[in-house]
């Protein structure tokens, strides 16, 4: 590694001590000298007509979009002398540019001389303001979330599924594959299994799941042997879920596509 720095740093040296390269560096020294008093001269010219509004005296570029009087005065000569060709108004500095007071168009400033205008005060409160409306619609997501949620279920007893009439049967056809056919029913699987239910370690195993992707219902991996079983939990948890906004079910064919949800007013420490 270190013979390899050393060869990169001989080879660097040879090119730059190379006459070919001294003569473009030269040239291009010589540009830039030239480009620095064509500068100067252009603003020299530019400014002849005008003097400082406080003394009289004369001005001089100082910096871009700024010129300076011996007194101390410092103003943009843009907006000070220049009037927009259109309306004949005052000239104003936006993000990247000076626009007319009165129309908004936008006008080349002749104090440039190939420098683009930046107002840094305009792009700073612009950003504010950004800002603040980007907080505004998290609050108004955030209210509208919890405007919509339901209220906490509250089970005084344990549910009766049997006086649901055709409860299993419907949840038989909506969430039976394709692949296995011949179900009995889910009655006695709650029966067997309600009093073990445990809603949150359901909820947990499908978060770790899920990506931001859509994922299907039937490639989500069991917690417990009997797959029968285990399925109806997965759905009601999924149902829940929903009813909480944290996922998206929608059904696809014989499965179900689950979508977790991501709402923007989360993400907010």
């Amino acid at each position: 590694m270190k013979m390899d720095a050393d060869n990169i740093k001989g080879n660097y040296a040879r090119f730059v001590s190379s006459p070919l390269v001294q003569d473009i560096l030269n040239v291009l020294n010589i540009v830039s000298g030239f480009k620095d008093r064509a500068k100067e001269f252009y603003f020299e010219v530019v400014l002849s007509p005008y003097r400082c509004p406080v003394c009289g005296n004369r001005l001089k570029m100082t910096g871009q979009s700024q010129c300076s009087c011996s007194c101390g005065n410092t103003l943009d000569p843009t907006t000070a002398f220049q009037k927009s060709p259109c309306c004949q108004s005052k000239l104003v500095m936006k993000t990247f540019h000076y626009a007319c007071s009165r129309c908004h168009k936008t006008v080349p400033s002749r104090f440039l001389f190939d420098e683009k205008v930046f107002d840094r005060e305009y792009f700073r409160e612009m950003m504010l303001e950004s800002r603040e409306r980007a907080k505004k619609k998290r609050e108004e997501i955030r209210k509208l979330l919890a405007d919509s949620r339901s209220g906490a279920l509250t089970l005084l007893e344990d549910p009766d599924f049997a006086g649901l009439p055709g409860f299993f049967a419907d949840l038989d056809d909506f969430i039976r594959s394709s692949s296995e056919e011949g179900y009995s029913g889910y009655s006695e699987l709650f029966q067997q299994g309600i009093s073990t239910f445990h809603m949150d370690h359901y909820r947990n195993h499908i978060l770790s799941i899920l990506t931001w992707n859509t994922f299907l219902f039937s490639k989500i991996s069991p917690l417990i042997e009997d797959c029968r079983l285990d399925r109806v939990r997965r759905f009601i948890t999924l149902i829940f879920m929903q009813q909480d906004h944290e996922v998206e079910i929608t059904q696809n064919g014989n499965d179900l596509l689950v979508q977790r949800i991501h709402h923007e007013a989360y993400n907010e420490g």
